[in-house]
């Protein structure tokens, strides 16, 4: 089964992460199928960029978020539309 997940990088106390697809068997920090945004924590407001497109379209072909990497999304898409208005 695919996910859309964390890949922590970053050094020692000072992490960040890359929102990717991977398949669920692999490794936290192994290999992936395609980076799909970034997300860094250490940041006031936390750093949030992801390709909406591309996630959503991994998702309709049955990809699954982890929970944390949908509180993510909705936090990206809740600054997002703060921003139109």
């Amino acid at each position: 089964m695919l996910k859309i997940r964390l890949k922590r990088v970053g050094g020692k106390k000072q992490p960040s992460y890359r929102i990717v697809l991977a398949d669920s068997r692999e490794a936290r920090d192994g290999s992936f199928i395609e980076q799909l945004g970034l997300y860094d924590p250490k940041t006031d407001p936390p750093t949030i960029v992801i390709d909406t497109i591309k996630a959503q379209a991994w998702m309709a072909k049955g990809a699954q978020p982890t929970d944390s990497v949908s509180r993510i999304i909705k936090t990206h898409e809740n600054q997002s539309n703060k921003k139109e208005d």
